[in-house]
């Protein structure tokens, strides 16, 4: 029969590898979890947010400006009027600089902080944002280019070219919704690796 000093030094054996194997455990979630990589995917989020949304936007103010360069030969009293789509193209990158700044405020630097889900949902936030307003750029751009130049022409036109453009730059505004609803999700969680 063991005495009691020996069923005493395998309890206390037994708890110091059981509290080892939880240390050990917690690290390896941790260092699963919360890699120094996070960050690197955090900023590329934010990134491709600025770049696409500007992309888009300057895109759009170039295609339509060219537009309103040809309205002002042929109707310099439009131009007022027909400079629409270039404004309508610049609140693109809007878009993706608001974007950009709450994804940048969300990424934390201290030790144990920053998930991957978390730079994975600041990733895609980052490419909704970004790519939808690019798709909204080119709308603009093709929209404001030809509808300015018919302007010119046919004073009737200028509801519609409105309409038109209201609906390409709603494309921008759906990708900026979905980015700051992906944002939320992301700094929803807090410590995944309980002790």
């Amino acid at each position: 029969m063991p005495s009691t000093k020996t069923t005493v030094a395998v309890a206390a054996s037994c708890c110091a590898v059981a509290a080892w194997a939880a240390t050990t455990s917690q690290s390896a979630c941790q260092a699963r979890t919360y890699p120094a990589s996070a960050g690197l995917f955090g900023s590329l989020g934010a990134t491709i947010a600025l770049v696409f949304a500007n992309l888009g936007s300057a895109y759009g103010a170039a295609k339509a400006g060219a537009g309103v360069a040809h309205l002002g030969i042929n109707a310099p009293d439009k131009i007022m009027r027909g400079i629409v789509p270039v404004v309508m193209a610049g609140i693109l990158g809007i878009y993706g600089l608001i974007v950009a700044v709450i994804i940048n405020n969300n990424i934390r630097t201290e030790p144990n902080t920053y998930s991957t889900f978390a730079a994975y949902m600041h990733l895609g936030a980052g490419l909704a944002a970004g790519l939808a307003a690019l798709a909204a750029g080119l709308a603009i751009g093709v929209v404001g280019d030809t509808a300015v130049r018919a302007y010119g022409k046919q004073d009737k036109i200028f509801v519609a070219m409105i309409l038109m453009l209201i609906f390409a730059e709603a494309l921008g505004l759906y990708g900026l919704i979905i980015a700051l609803l992906m944002n939320n999700q992301a700094t929803r969680y807090g410590n995944l690796c309980p002790a």
